[in-house]
Formats: C-alpha cells, structure tokens, sequence
C-alpha cells in the first residue's frame, strides 16, 4: 500500500474514545516519530486525566497541548477540557475559549479545520467512535487540503454517530476496524520515520 508522506496525525473521539484509544496506540515503538493529536470530548468541569493515564502506556511523551507550544515529534499531545485546540501554521498549539461546537469545548472539528490549514496534505486525520457529528466537517476539511483521512468502521465503534457522520459528509481514505487503523498508523509512521 502507498501512504503519503505525513507530518502529523489528528485523532477524534468521543463516547468510547477512550478504550477505543487504548486499543489503536497500544504497543506503539520506542523509536515512534510521528506527533499525535487527540481530541476526546472532556467534561469542562473536571481535570483531565488523560495524560496521565496514556503516559504510563507509551513510550512516547505523553502531554496536554500548552497554549503557543509548538508540536514535538514522537509525542501524544490531548486538547484540555474547557479549550478549544487549534493549530497555527506555524504549528503551535492555540487554545481558545469560543463557545462550544456540537456542545463540546474542546471540538474535534476546531482542531482538524485547523490542522489541514496548518500541514495540508501532509496531515492524518482519524475519526473513531462517538455520540455525535462532530469531526465529520473537519475530516471532509483535511480531505480537501489533501491530507489522509480515515474512519473507524462503524459497525466497530462503540458508537457509531460519529463515524457515520463523517461517512455522510465525504469518502475516506479508509473505513476501518481500530486493528487495521493502528496498523496503518504504524505503516505512517514508518514512512515518516528519517
């Protein structure tokens, strides 16, 4: 299979997201390169405790995105409950207090429209399960700057809302089950990898 050469892969999710996030990053290598941005939809009440949890998994970095960062290779980067998560073109994090989008802050689609502005075709976007449509406008937006886009199969996801949404708005790259989507990462990253 020939994969384009990217920079950079965004990551949606909602109900479910969590396991679902398990299952695709585990047992990803030592020497992995690429950067990873998650975006799960948090309460804004509560602190996230994503981090924490996926450092003690991985051995990549593990962080919540800090406003004007800029993004590190071989790290998992998650949007922090109360923000929106953008990314500059100068590829640093902005967060933002805009009201919510599909009833979330952080929003998948903020994130996605803003990465495609950012990496154009050098950018994966990935939409996993979830309860609602959120992220099917910003996986078409990556489609449309030529980046690679890809959708938890449905008939997987612990909820399919989400990625039947994004089926609804365009074709993806691929449609698969989270197995097959962690090992197109791994073939991502390896393409990627100097």
């Amino acid at each position: 299979m020939s994969l384009p050469l990217v920079d950079a892969v965004v990551i949606g999710a909602s109900a479910g997201g969590v396991d679902a996030l398990m299952v695709l990053l585990a047992g990803l290598p030592a020497g992995w390169r690429l950067p990873l941005v998650a975006v799960l939809h948090l309460p804004e009440s509560h602190e996230s405790r994503l981090a924490e949890v996926f450092r003690a998994r991985l051995p990549i970095a593990v962080h919540e995105a800090q406003d004007k960062a800029p993004i590190a290779p071989a790290t998992l980067y998650f949007a922090p409950p109360g923000y929106h998560l953008s990314i500059e073109r100068d590829r640093r994090f902005s967060l933002s207090c805009e009201p919510p989008l599909h009833w979330s802050r952080p929003a998948i689609d903020m994130t996605m429209n803003s990465a495609a502005d950012a990496y154009g075709p050098s950018l994966a976007g990935l939409l996993l399960t979830g309860a609602n449509e959120d992220g099917a406008a910003g996986l078409a937006r990556i489609h449309r700057a030529g980046g690679l886009t890809a959708v938890q199969d449905p008939e997987e996801a612990q909820v399919a809302t989400m990625p039947l949404g994004a089926l609804a708005r365009h074709r993806p790259d691929h449609i698969l089950p989270l197995r097959e989507l962690r090992e197109l990462l791994m073939q991502l990253d390896a393409a990627h990898a100097p």
